[in-house]
């Protein structure tokens, strides 16, 4: 899962932005579902969806793929690179976390080295 918030510029009402654009086609690589709150990717090499709420013009989102964990980046990458395209001007930050990552570090293996003769 993949955790960012987007700050808003004053007055820009950039979820609400988002939304119409989804359904009027103007954005049509993404699909608002369950009232806007639900975002999709209409591709299905994109796994997953976005869940996204709005508090004091923060849109705080987090990305699912529970059928291909790990394949979350796919989605967020495509999202932010809409975000950076088309609507720069209405963001002020984000801000992303990644939860429960800490915790599958990977160790290293050892090589082994066969020794010269």
């Amino acid at each position: 899962m993949i955790r960012f918030q987007i700050v808003e510029r004053a007055g820009a009402d950039l979820q609400k932005t988002l939304v119409h654009a989804m359904r009027s086609g103007e954005l049509r690589t993404f699909v608002a579902k369950r009232r806007g709150r639900k975002i999709e990717h209409k591709n299905p090499a994109y796994p997953g969806w976005m869940n996204w709420q709005v508090v004091h013009g923060v849109i705080t989102c987090e990305v699912i793929s529970p059928r291909k964990p790990g394949g979350e980046w796919h989605m967020f990458s495509a999202f932010l690179g809409r975000l950076a395209d088309r609507y720069a001007s209405m963001i002020e930050a984000i801000n992303i976390q990644f939860p429960g990552v800490a915790g599958q570090v990977r160790k290293r293996r050892r090589v082994r080295r066969r020794a010269r003769r």
